[in-house]
């Protein structure tokens, strides 16, 4: 006898499609698997919490299918916390409640919960699976974790999941993710069965890392031993690697070599030459490409319009990013969260912080690089205090996770505000609870701050002790604060350090000489300019990146 369901998933399904509750509902847990699935899509996290508490009610919820669709939900809503809830409430002898919340982890971009979810199922003596592992290696591509992925490597060896097209993949692209992409090519070519995702993910490794070249061949070797034929993917892939290397002959071939094989390119395609373009600060030939794929008869993606926004960025072009903010609205993305990232990114960079302020408030779903470029826009501009704000409020709103760039742009703010004591309780806090291993341009930023307030012993003192070889950024942080705070000796052991990383560049000669003009020190001054005019270092004329209105 069939079954009919009543209460809030009812109405929500007659409202979203009434043909649901009779022809498809065969069970309870069916239906309401249905429509948490469409709130999940949605994001429709109030209806979602709505029918939870309904499902708890009528004693559902923890019923494994629906507690796993729960879990999905809340995750892409980026309620971390409600979702792991409702997985203590699964009973712990069911192992699929391990594989659902790393799953939901990973797909929806919380990498670290996911890994911190595996870990966890090991501790407790649970045996890893094929379900679970390839879940964990996107955790740690994304990561760039490449230690707990080679430990992965060995599990997949050890438990022989090697025979797994899905594992294999996941290997491939893990390594790819972490810049080892000679591992990769290993794990490829040690497969027994070759599939067209296990493919591309070795492409798009090659691709990302500069190595175009190697992704060709590798195409056109499985394309000789006829084993994988190359898809719309594939040559998307082969022509971004180019694009990015600015080789506008490979590209003009890899086109011609499409069409020959019957594959028209795409939006895709066309957005990867512009990509590329702006990469290369060439706007002119990216919004003439842009007009030419237009003539093509295709319409642009959010994608191609936040490619051109951030080229609008980079010249702090308003006026061209304005045209383009219209015409997004126009074809109808003017909505898109990576548009609106994009246009809040472009107006701060411009300086029209209001602007941008206007547009982040009034989103209504953020991600991670949007916040981010609020944040950075606010600091860039002056307003610091209004960076450390936002970065308050990121950290208590839905739960988002906060990443290296954030911490470079409230650390940027800190240094701006002279906020010592504050910059270095988040670099601590950045390290102990969210677990960012410092990059070169947290360690910039520190020395900056550091600098500005005077502390340049404490300064060089972290450059000393930084497990990475310091940068150019790093030094010059360093040699700016001696100039500001008049202190020769340091200053001379930063320039030191310059020259070596840049031997060429005349801008570091001349910050440690106007140090000695201060000084008084003006035998110093001759020196340095008689070096600089031996090794034909010249001084380049004032020049700015802003295009003219």
């Amino acid at each position: 006898m069939r079954r009919c369901i009543r209460g809030p998933a009812l109405l929500v399904a007659r409202r979203i499609n009434p043909i649901i509750c009779r022809r498809l509902f065969q069970t309870s847990t069916d239906a309401y698997g249905k429509v948490i699935e469409i709130y999940g899509r949605d994001r429709d996290l109030e209806s979602g919490r709505v029918l939870h508490a309904h499902l708890i009610i009528s004693g559902l919820a923890r019923r494994t299918h629906l507690a796993s669709k729960l879990i999905a939900l809340y995750v892409v809503c980026g309620k971390v916390s409600t979702a792991r809830k409702v997985f203590d409430k699964i009973p712990q002898t069911n192992i699929r409640r391990w594989i659902v919340l790393t799953g939901a982890y990973a797909r929806c971009g919380f990498h670290q919960q996911a890994l911190d979810v595996f870990r966890e199922m090991q501790k407790m003596g649970l045996r890893p699976n094929i379900f679970v592992v390839p879940s964990v290696l996107k955790a740690c591509g994304h990561l760039s974790d490449s230690r707990t992925g080679d430990k992965l490597h060995a599990v997949i060896l050890k438990h022989s999941f090697d025979y797994d097209l899905f594992v294999n993949s996941s290997l491939i692209d893990m390594y790819s993710k972490t810049g080892q992409v000679q591992k990769a090519r290993r794990v490829f070519d040690t497969m027994v069965e070759k599939d067209l995702v296990s493919l591309n993910a070795l492409v798009s490794g090659y691709a990302q890392h500069g190595l175009p070249e190697e992704a060709l061949n590798l195409v056109e070797k499985m394309q000789v031993e006829g084993r994988v034929t190359p898809n719309i993917v594939t040559w998307n892939t082969l022509v971004a690697g180019f694009s990015q290397r600015g080789d506008e002959v490979m590209v003009s071939q890899l086109f011609k070599s499409m069409i020959d094989k019957g594959i028209e390119p795409d939006v895709v395609s066309w957005t990867s030459i512009i990509s590329g373009l702006v990469k290369n600060f060439r706007n002119k030939e990216a919004f003439d490409t842009f007009k030419a794929m237009l003539d093509h008869g295709l319409c642009p993606t959010s994608a191609t319009i936040s490619t051109l926004l951030s080229a609008c960025s980079v010249v702090a072009n308003v006026r061209r990013g304005k045209e383009i903010h219209g015409y997004a609205l126009v074809i109808g993305v003017g909505e898109d969260m990576y548009v609106r990232s994009a246009l809040v990114d472009m107006y701060a960079k411009c300086g029209f912080i209001y602007d941008a302020r206007a547009l982040f408030f009034t989103m209504t779903r953020r991600n991670t690089v949007t916040w981010n470029s609020m944040i950075f826009g606010y600091a860039n501009n002056g307003y610091c205090s209004e960076a450390m704000e936002l970065f308050k409020q990121m950290m208590e709103e839905d739960e988002k996770k906060l990443d290296h760039l954030t911490f470079t742009a409230v650390l940027n703010a800190c240094s701006h505000a002279g906020m010592v004591a504050l910059g270095q309780s988040l670099f601590h806090l950045m390290q102990e609870e969210y677990r960012i291993i410092p990059r070169l341009e947290h360690y910039a930023c520190i020395v900056d701050l550091l600098g500005r307030a005077g502390k340049l012993t404490e300064a060089y003192d972290m450059i000393k002790a930084m497990p990475i070889k310091p940068d150019l950024f790093v030094w010059g942080a360093l040699l700016g604060a001696c100039r500001n705070h008049g202190n020769i000796d340091m200053a001379e052991v930063a320039a030191t350090h310059l020259r070596e990383l840049e031997p060429e560049s005349a801008g570091n000669k001349l910050l440690l000489s106007n140090l000695y003009a201060d000084a008084g020190s003006w035998g110093n001054v001759a020196r340095l300019k008689k070096t600089m005019n031996r090794n034909k270092l010249r001084k380049f004329p004032g020049c700015s990146w802003i295009e003219t209105i």
